[in-house]
């Protein structure tokens, strides 16, 4: 990939992935923006994990973003154009963004439901863990009052942020938490036993310490939602049963969604919400 990409392969990443992507009520010029910041800021730290696919004429039909996270390698993004798909477009560029994993301790893939993309992490050597997901309205009389330690948080915190995610993956999260600041998000940490990354009530991110300062950020998410919004939890893994409690307390419903796919070590992956864009 090279700069000039970074507007084609956001778009070809929205028209594959759109239907999985959460609904926030932007305009479709402020979720591009959004979006190709995204792609931008991987293509600067991990130029070597950014792919494209072009037809011959030149257009841009598949993109692939990897990070490397101190030791920790995440597929970031992989589309291909909904038209192409199946013709091994993917797996050529699944294959190229592995190849930035050489050397790394552990891997992490936030997979989608389709089963193509199942089967293809599955054969690259990754162990599947089950999740769900929770979404709806959220019921704030069911909440408990705010944690009196959450505070809102910036760029200047991000020091806070990294022990945690050390702790919960064994690498920080601290070089890519601004981009998502910069796109609208906000940081909310409890001092140093956790963090969360939210866009008007829906998890970005979260780690934690322990799991009651896990709980009470996700509930501080939760209730910085819109009234009458939908807010959307993802990817709750195996042994997340302190997520589950606060999703359902809140009135929000459970369904299947895409697996986690891990390869090496990892760390515990808990007490952790992943970010889809981040890991």
């Amino acid at each position: 990939m090279h700069p000039a990409h970074v507007a084609a392969a956001d778009l070809v990443a929205y028209d594959a992935l759109q239907e999985a992507l959460p609904q926030l009520g932007e305009t479709f010029e402020q979720r591009a923006r959004r979006g190709q910041s995204r792609v931008a800021h991987l293509l600067e730290t991990d130029p070597g994990g950014a792919w494209v696919a072009e037809s011959a004429e030149g257009r841009v039909v598949g993109v692939a973003l990897a990070l490397l996270r101190e030791g920790l390698w995440g597929l970031s993004l992989l589309a291909v154009e909904p038209a192409l798909q199946g013709n091994g477009i993917g797996r050529r560029l699944l294959d190229a963004a592995l190849s930035y994993a050489d050397g790394a301790r552990g891997a992490i893939i936030l997979s989608s439901t389709d089963p193509k993309a199942m089967r293809r992490y599955a054969r690259a050597g990754f162990a599947l863990r089950p999740a769900v997901a929770a979404a709806g309205i959220v019921e704030r009389a069911a909440l408990p009052p705010r944690h009196p330690a959450i505070r809102a948080a910036t760029g200047d915190d991000l020091d806070l942020t990294e022990p945690v995610s050390r702790a919960v993956r064994g690498a920080t999260h601290a070089s890519d938490i601004p981009t998502a600041l910069a796109g609208g998000a906000e940081l909310l940490v409890l001092g140093d036993r956790g963090f969360v990354v939210h866009c008007e009530g829906t998890p970005r991110l979260l780690a934690a310490l322990d799991e009651e300062a896990a709980q009470a950020l996700l509930g501080a998410a939760l209730a910085a939602s819109s009234p009458g919004a939908t807010v959307q939890v993802d990817f709750i893994s195996a042994r997340q049963d302190w997520a589950v409690a606060v999703a359902l307390e809140a009135g929000l419903a459970l369904s299947p969604d895409g697996p986690i796919f891990v390869r090496g070590d990892v760390g515990p992956l808990r007490p952790y919400l992943p970010s889809g864009a981040y890991l």
